[in-house]
């Protein structure tokens, strides 16, 4: 008799959006350590980044965005989005795709807080 390879609760495999929504949850937990007031910014994970020619809005210097923010507003926090296809295409590899991650959260919560990158984490830019 055979049973299972693993315990249900256990997945045999992830995909590739649960390994990269896991990437910037790992991002976000370092910064949480020394920034508690990111538990009241949601952080999000979108396939590419979408163009409203309704709107006629667009990327001015037409290099796809790697992440955004969105203000808080009415009754809804203030949000971060990561967006995973153009961070895949840039980069290559595990540790090199969680740096790129890393870089694109911090660079963005920055953006939400008024800060510098460089305040949100000192150790920006150096890899």
């Amino acid at each position: 008799m055979r049973g299972p390879v693993a315990p249900p609760q256990v997945p045999l495999s992830a995909s590739r959006g649960e390994v990269f929504a896991d990437l910037v949850q790992d991002s976000v937990e370092r910064l949480e350590r020394r920034w508690p007031q990111l538990a009241d910014i949601e952080f999000l994970v979108l396939e590419v980044p979408r163009l409203d020619p309704a709107r006629d809005e667009g990327w001015a210097d037409e290099t796809v965005p790697l992440g955004g923010t969105i203000p808080a507003r009415e009754g809804r926090p203030s949000r971060v989005v990561v967006y995973r296809r153009p961070v895949e295409i840039r980069t290559k590899g595990r540790d090199e795709r969680a740096a790129l991650v890393h870089e694109v959260v911090v660079e963005q919560v920055a953006e939400l807080l008024g800060l510098t990158p460089e305040t949100v984490d000192p150790r920006y830019g150096e890899d």
